[in-house]
């Protein structure tokens, strides 16, 4: 098991493009060329190796000069830092001979970035299963995710898969401005929050399709929360429409928008059933149209994958909320987190 708690400073050697793909959780990245450096040097390389080199190590030791005041501003003399690149090889080697001539205790990440990620994806196969999950199930709007928030301030561990994905997990799900991670930073986040968790007590999660918008739930956990309590939470259609309009807030003003995100239901609804909303849609009237494709699609389609997903959803406890406020949220929270610890 790999254990990064030990650093007081953890570097990433590589470009900052390979950096947001994924990178280890807490690492800087101090990168020895950047992206355009990086593909000069690479590009130069199939025609002329020893030029390319001879410029990699010229750009690689000017950055590196750069950067040094920022690692003496996070790092004691004599700290100890981990530094890694893709595989372990000549950039994390640049900057393992500057920190260690300096006297830092510097380590290189045996195998880097590449070794890493086997590691994320082995323990992936395996962590899930150790953990107890109490599932939030219900009906779009009713306050799953809030309820989850709550959770996580009254002290649950609480895994928030939505919030990793950057996406409210369904078709009109995508958050405006904000791009969903990589597949492989996603994983990484997922893999952090586990890790951090005690295994005698359970964790919360919000049941969830298979895919997240386009990031995909690791497999064994998709199993294992499957194999969890099932708690019903339920809401009024009035609390429900509510909070579509306060976390859909930018489809009131582009409702339009919100149709061409729904236009390839057609055929599961029908051209009348479409019709219908282009009319609440044209005449502005949200609460309407918010309510008619929570009843129509959301609620059957809902009721459908959860029977399918979580057949022994009938057995659980059921949770109905009188608002979905932060107060009442809260309390409820608070009755949770002390039955279930």
């Amino acid at each position: 098991m790999l254990d990064f708690s030990a650093y007081e400073l953890i570097i990433d050697a590589r470009s900052p493009r390979e950096y947001e793909e994924d990178h280890i959780p807490g690492a800087l990245n101090l990168p020895v060329v950047n992206d355009e450096e990086y593909a000069e040097v690479g590009t130069l390389h199939r025609t002329s190796p020893h030029h390319a080199y001879l410029i990699g190590v010229e750009y690689s030791l000017r950055n590196i000069a750069d950067a040094l005041k920022i690692v003496a501003s996070r790092c004691q003399p004599r700290g100890k830092v981990l530094v890694y690149c893709f595989r372990g090889g000549k950039r994390s080697r640049l900057w393992f001979d500057a920190l260690d001539t300096i006297g830092y205790k510097v380590e290189r990440l045996k195998g880097g970035w590449k070794a890493y990620r086997r590691w994320v994806n082995a323990e992936l196969e395996v962590v899930p299963a150790r953990f107890k999950f109490h599932v939030l199930c219900g009906p779009t709007g009713c306050g799953k995710t809030r309820l989850l928030q709550a959770l996580q301030e009254v002290g649950a561990q609480v895994l928030d898969l939505e919030e990793f994905a950057k996406h409210r997990g369904s078709l009109i799900g995508a958050i405006p401005n904000i791009e969903q991670p990589s597949q492989k930073l996603f994983e990484t986040y997922v893999l952090e929050a586990l890790m951090k968790f005690d295994p005698a007590r359970p964790v919360w999660v919000e049941a969830e399709s298979k895919k997240i918008g386009e990031r995909q739930v690791p497999q064994a956990l998709f199993d294992a929360m499957h194999q969890g309590t099932c708690f019903r939470v339920e809401a009024s259609m009035a609390e429900r429409v509510k909070l579509w309009r306060e976390d859909y807030a930018h489809f009131e003003q582009d409702p339009e928008g919100l149709l061409e995100k729904l236009r390839h239901l057609t055929p599961l609804i029908g051209n009348d059933e479409f019709s219908a909303w282009r009319e609440f849609a044209d005449k502005r009237e949200m609460p309407q149209l918010f309510e008619r494709i929570m009843r129509v699609h959301y609620d059957p389609a809902y009721e459908r994958s959860m029977r399918r997903n979580y057949p022994q959803i009938d057995q659980g406890p059921e949770l109905s909320l009188p608002s979905l406020g932060r107060v009442t949220l809260v309390q409820v929270a608070e009755r949770l987190n002390l039955v279930s610890a």
